[in-house]
């Protein structure tokens, strides 16, 4: 059994963005600039957009922190996006959700400059990846492609099924493994919590992609033997053997399911450190003006 190890993989893209970044400030060029938005004070959304500051220091990025009161209005919000869509050292924008329930997500995502939209969400870069043109992936999903690639994981005419339709994730990788590229050309079935006869299904699939948000959801008798399991789902229960009092499991159950798979994501250190490597490369990439082309 093979495991798919993100945080490895993720610290190399990280060396390999930091050293064209290396080569960009030799050339006189402009550093990547990423700016990101926090709305309020939830600790889940502040540790995630601290990492995100964290590496952008690692790669040599500069970046810009916006805090917003959780009572700010979403007009104040939209101000803020418009005001850094018009800043030309700014490269990249990513807003940090969830947001209050005062603001509509859809808003704001639409006021993002596809041209900054990094996160990929914005209904123009979800476009442009669905017929193939240069875009920018949302992060998980272009995090997952770039693991099935870096450990040669066999993909054109398979059977992909991927558990979950989000627009974050299950959507976009149902999109990305049936094009006509490496990884893809995959024959895709897309599940979800409504699709009937769920284990039948999930017991033809060569990949396995799991995003259901329900732990330990997939089982082993889901799973074909000699599968590839990639598992998107984390989430923190407790448990009194560890000093922290909780551990972190996936969508999948990793100790049976790993028994019968030829490869597998384990949680945490599987997909998750994928996501920011991701978002770096996509800011990388608006830097330098590789997807929006003139």
């Amino acid at each position: 059994m093979l495991l798919i190890d993100g945080k490895k993989t993720s610290e190399e893209i990280k060396s390999e963005i930091a050293l064209r970044v290396s080569e960009i400030k030799q050339e006189g060029g402009k550093i990547p600039h990423l700016a990101a938005i926090l709305v309020g004070n939830d600790g889940a959304s502040q540790t995630y957009v601290g990492a995100k500051v964290k590496s952008c220091e690692q790669v040599g990025f500069e970046s810009t922190l916006v805090r917003l009161e959780e009572s700010v209005s979403e007009e104040e919000l939209l101000k803020v996006v418009e005001d850094i869509n018009e800043n030309p050292a700014i490269d990249g924008l990513i807003v940090q959700l969830p947001l209050p329930k005062h603001i509509s997500v859809e808003k704001v995502t639409n006021k993002i400059k596809p041209e900054k939209d990094v996160d990929g969400f914005t209904p123009a870069n979800v476009g442009r990846m669905t017929l193939g043109w240069p875009a920018y992936v949302a992060a998980t999903p272009y995090g997952i492609v770039e693991l099935l690639k870096r450990y040669n994981v066999e993909t054109s005419g398979k059977h992909c099924v991927v558990i979950g339709r989000s627009h974050i994730v299950g959507s976009p990788m149902s999109i990305l493994m049936a094009r006509n590229e490496y990884p893809g050309n995959c024959t895709v079935t897309l599940t979800h919590s409504r699709t009937q006869n769920l284990p039948e299904i999930t017991k033809t699939a060569d990949i396995l992609i799991v995003a259901i948000g329900k732990p330990e959801f997939v089982t082993a008798d889901m799973v074909k033997d000699g599968a590839t399991v990639i598992d998107v789902g984390i989430h923190r229960i407790a448990d009194a053997s560890k000093k922290s009092g909780f551990k972190l499991i996936g969508d999948v159950k990793f100790d049976e399911v790993s028994e019968k798979a030829s490869a597998i994501t384990p949680v945490p250190g599987g997909v998750g450190p994928m996501t920011i490597a991701s978002l770096l490369y996509n800011t990388l990439l608006a830097a330098e003006g590789k997807v929006y082309t003139k």
